[in-house]
């Protein structure tokens, strides 16, 4: 996975962990050890179990299933040392963030209050190279914390001031499903000043959202094709003119790749509906008001200059049954909308230029906002 641009891991509380990690390993023990035995024994048949974010390994033993080793991923190196040497694992050290691991190569994931440790504004983007490496179905546990709390420091740590993220838990719920994860069960471990609980996902067939800081447009389809979703980027269609109209207009500068779109460009894609269908008539009016609400979440959060819904018929079941093509008077979390024709093939109401036409507009605006 491409580095430029993506989230870095707080040297403050690596360092934290590198240097209190015989200590960290001393002070805990394998709460959870029932869960993560049955998040191994739900793995996605052929892929690998993974501990992200592993610490010293005590939950490694519970994820070991069928002889094959665990893949255990940490940032902190004095953590990985501490691993017991008797297990069959396969150490990996990286920031859980930017994952050096194939496509689909994992079958289950236990993550436990790792992804905390992911700066806001960059989760949406950690969970897409999650959804990137599990395979199809694969069961995945997420220890968060969830509460209104600022970001930062926890005043009681013992470790001394390692950096938190707090979630709002319906947003948190909505970054799932954006990139991709239903949620299966929920498990709360303890309720003080934050909620800590377990969310269990599971990777679904379909496309996660690429998304981050800094956008200068976000691009929302309608909802992802099947064949989109096994290819793994959006509008892939062969009579689909969205990426040729995309590429002729200057929004983009490379096609079928939506990680170097939003890299590259600072053009981010998501969709109004994360369920996958064979066609696009099989979502109904409720998925997309909803989906429009997951939308105004994530557009909060993020901040594009510009939003672009590629496709009238989902922003008009949605929020405005009138709509016409162009720049809506609605915004989105206070951002400007601005709504296109659909791109696919069967829509002949429109031509490539058009299209092309409809998104050198969205750069435009883009550049004036």
């Amino acid at each position: 996975m491409p580095e430029a641009g993506l989230h870095r891991p707080d040297p403050h509380t690596v360092g934290i962990y590198e240097s209190n990690a015989a200590r960290w390993r001393d002070a805990r023990t394998a709460e959870h050890r029932e869960l993560a035995r049955s998040i191994a024994a739900a793995r996605a048949e052929g892929g690998l179990v993974a501990d992200l974010g592993c610490g010293p390994g005590l939950h490694l033993s519970e994820l070991a299933v069928d002889g094959a080793p665990v893949v255990a991923l940490d940032v902190a190196r004095a953590m990985l040392e501490l691993i017991d040497p008797g297990l069959d694992t396969l150490a990996v050290r990286s920031d859980i963030a930017t994952l050096p691991l194939a496509g689909g190569c994992l079958g289950a994931v236990w993550a436990s209050k790792s992804y905390v440790h992911v700066q806001r504004q960059h989760l949406p983007l950690a969970l897409w190279d999650l959804h990137r490496v599990c395979r199809v179905g694969a069961p995945a546990a997420l220890r968060v914390f969830c509460g209104d709390q600022p970001d930062g420091p926890h005043a009681g740590d013992e470790f001394g001031s390692r950096n938190y993220t707090w979630w709002d838990e319906e947003l948190l719920l909505g970054l799932y499903e954006g990139a991709g994860f239903s949620l299966q069960a929920r498990q709360v471990v303890g309720e003080h000043a934050v909620v800590d609980v377990f969310h269990t996902l599971r990777r679904e067939r379909t496309l996660a959202d690429t998304v981050g800081p800094d956008m200068a447009v976000l691009l929302v389809g309608l909802n992802p094709s099947l064949h989109a979703a096994d290819a793994g980027y959006g509008f892939a269609g062969p009579s689909n003119r969205f990426w040729r109209a995309a590429a002729a207009s200057g929004l983009i500068t490379r096609a079928h790749d939506p990680l170097r779109a939003l890299l590259d460009d600072g053009v981010g894609m998501t969709d109004l509906v994360k369920r996958a269908t064979a066609r696009a008539s099989e979502v109904d009016r409720a998925e997309y008001r909803r989906g429009a609400d997951r939308l105004e979440r994530l557009v909060d959060l993020l901040g594009p200059r510009v939003v672009c819904l590629v496709g009238l018929s989902g922003w008009r079941a949605a929020r405005d049954p009138k709509a016409r093509p162009g720049l809506q008077e609605q915004t989105l979390a206070g951002r400007p909308v601005y709504v296109m024709p659909n791109p696919s093939g069967l829509n002949t109401h429109i031509t490539l230029e058009g299209l092309t036409g409809h998104l050198a507009e969205v750069r435009r605006l883009a550049d004036r906002f």
